[in-house]
């Protein structure tokens, strides 16, 4: 009901889509900040697909493409030892804590 009333409006099109996408990449964003914790990272992460999957057919495929990969990784790492699995979750809250001290680094630096 709301998509169609937004299309109705002239440039209404190119409105939906732009606000798709914004909120899209909203919600992969986080999703992408929650990877190395516990929880639903890549649940987020798809639900950000899916959201551009409601108007762009790209994303449908990788929708579908990633899924695939993750369902690959996860039975992988699963695989592996815990000591393993402890290095790998370790290794991208260090990744992912650098990347905001750097980032707060430089923002201070502006």
């Amino acid at each position: 009901m709301v998509r169609d009333a937004v299309r109705r409006l002239p440039f209404g099109r190119q409105l939906w889509q732009a606000l798709v996408g914004v909120s899209g990449l909203a919600v992969i964003v986080i999703g992408v900040i929650l990877l190395p914790l516990p929880g639903p990272g890549w649940l987020i992460i798809f639900l950000g697909l899916g959201i551009w999957g409601t108007e762009f057919a790209w994303a449908q495929r990788l929708l579908h493409f990633a899924r695939g990969h993750v369902a690959r990784w996860s039975r992988w790492i699963l695989a592996r030892p815990q000591w393993l699995q402890v290095l790998v979750v370790a290794t991208g809250v260090v990744l992912l804590a650098a990347l905001a001290l750097g980032s707060w680094w430089l923002a201070r630096q502006i």
